[in-house]
């Protein structure tokens, strides 16, 4: 059958399927599409609203006009010109391009550990390992700072990245990702001579690639955006992240809204790019979770 064939007889049961719904069908899927599309309205409200207020004057932030009255685009510049935005950028990057890098790398040993190899009480070990999601962060804050200034790694790109390089929740998605690759390969390659490192960087790693890049994705998002530990840990302007220096539009000497929207807007550039590229693995990441307890 021709591709147009094809395409004329898939058009015609569209059709006919329409016309054989009945009216209170129609009413229901009608009212589903202008459902989704109100809610998908009012998730990008708070989106479109923080484009516009970056692009306003101050004096028009309450005045109730959702677009501007005057366009101003120089708050952009402004921005630039007020804080060391080139640095806060390149440090929020650099730390979470380290932080994907060695999350990734831990998490995968890990996983194969616990999904490939066979050892006393394996199962027991990793939930006991999960276990550890259950706690909040804010518990082991202290613990945490006291053993980093023991160390002097306070204020440091070091206290950044390394505690974040280790994660249960990476090791959990790749463990669920590794399951599914056949362990006959595992068998193929130690029957020829190849070593347990050589059968996960050369056999498992390469087919785990899909769960690789889900794992960076999820760890560069979350670490780019990472508040309260960069608050606590640094101290100098230097090694501030972008999320920090942001708090600087909005002190006790005064809230610049405009300037904090437009250098928002700026640092949502890099997250809007790397889910555009990666929508297809976002996907396959929350389907990770449910292909196999």
């Amino acid at each position: 059958m021709a591709a147009h064939d094809y395409l004329d007889e898939k058009e015609t049961r569209t059709a006919q399927g329409f016309r054989k719904r009945t009216p209170l069908q129609a009413v229901v899927t009608i009212g589903g599409y202008v459902l989704l599309t109100a809610t998908a309205l009012t998730m990008m409200y708070p989106f479109l609203w923080m484009v516009a207020t970056s692009l306003k004057p101050l004096s028009e932030v309450q005045s109730g006009h959702f677009l501007p009255m005057e366009w101003r685009f120089a708050n952009y510049a402004e921005v630039i010109r007020t804080i060391p935005f080139g640095r806060y950028y390149f440090n929020s990057v650099f730390v979470a391009a380290w932080v994907t890098w060695g999350q990734v790398l831990t998490s995968a040993a890990a996983a194969y550990a616990f999904s490939r190899l066979r050892w006393k009480m394996r199962d027991q070990v990793f939930l006991l390992y999960l276990a550890t999601l259950m706690v909040p962060g804010l518990v082991t804050l202290i613990p945490n700072y006291w053993v980093l200034t023991t160390l002097k790694l306070i204020n440091t790109y070091t206290v950044l990245i390394l505690p974040a390089c280790f994660s249960a929740y990476g090791t959990f998605l790749l463990r669920q990702f590794m399951l599914t690759i056949p362990t006959s390969l595992d068998e193929a390659a130690e029957i020829d001579g190849a070593s347990h490192w050589q059968i996960f960087w050369d056999v498992v790693m390469p087919l785990a690639r899909p769960g690789l890049i889900v794992l960076a994705i999820f760890t560069f998002m979350g670490n780019y955006q990472s508040f309260f530990w960069p608050l606590v840990m640094i101290k100098d302007d230097f090694l501030r992240t972008l999320p920090i220096g942001l708090l600087y539009f909005d002190s006790t000497y005064g809230r610049e809204t405009t300037l904090l929207m437009a250098a928002s807007v700026m640092a949502m550039i890099p997250l809007i790019v790397l889910f555009v590229v990666g929508q297809r693995f976002f996907v396959r990441g929350i389907q990770l979770g449910a292909v196999k307890g």
